[in-house]
């Protein structure tokens, strides 16, 4: 047993060096880390809602359960809904209207349910407006953009 423990060494092979070196950098790097890209454009921007410079205050519960923590506005229609953390209320209200664009309340992070992906509000000049609105109704200011 102690032949076949010392005859199989994973750092005498280059090629399981390199594997393990890109497996770790994913980890450290990659959504293994909880770090996560956001994309900065989106196919969907076009199901905005016209009007965004006029959302429901952070504090707004959802529109479903009446859950005021962790909600979302759509973007599409402006309701509110709780996060998956919650009731779901937000991934149902996207899977029976298709409305895919969300920002949250909790982060002013946006979501497209469609992409699958956040998207950076900071970057996309369509969702500067309601990010900008978002902020100013959370925290009574203009958000530093970078």
């Amino acid at each position: 047993m102690a032949e076949k423990a010392g005859s199989s060494s994973s750092t005498s092979n280059p090629l399981t060096l390199i594997i393990e070196d890109e497996v770790e950098e994913e980890l450290l790097y990659g959504a293994g880390s909880g770090w996560v890209q956001a994309l900065t454009s989106c196919d969907h921007l076009a199901s905005l809602s016209s009007d965004l410079a006029h959302i429901p205050p952070p504090q707004t519960p959802c529109s479903q359960c009446q859950n005021p923590k962790e909600n979302w506005v759509c973007l599409c229609c402006k309701d509110v809904f709780c996060s998956r953390f919650v009731n779901k209320h937000m991934l149902q209200h996207y899977e029976q209207s298709t409305h895919c664009l969300a920002l949250s309340y909790s982060d002013l992070s946006v979501w497209c349910f469609s992409c699958d992906a956040y998207l950076d509000a900071q970057v996309i000049q369509e969702l500067r407006p309601v990010h900008e609105v978002a902020y100013i109704l959370k925290f009574g200011e203009a958000p530093p953009f970078r």
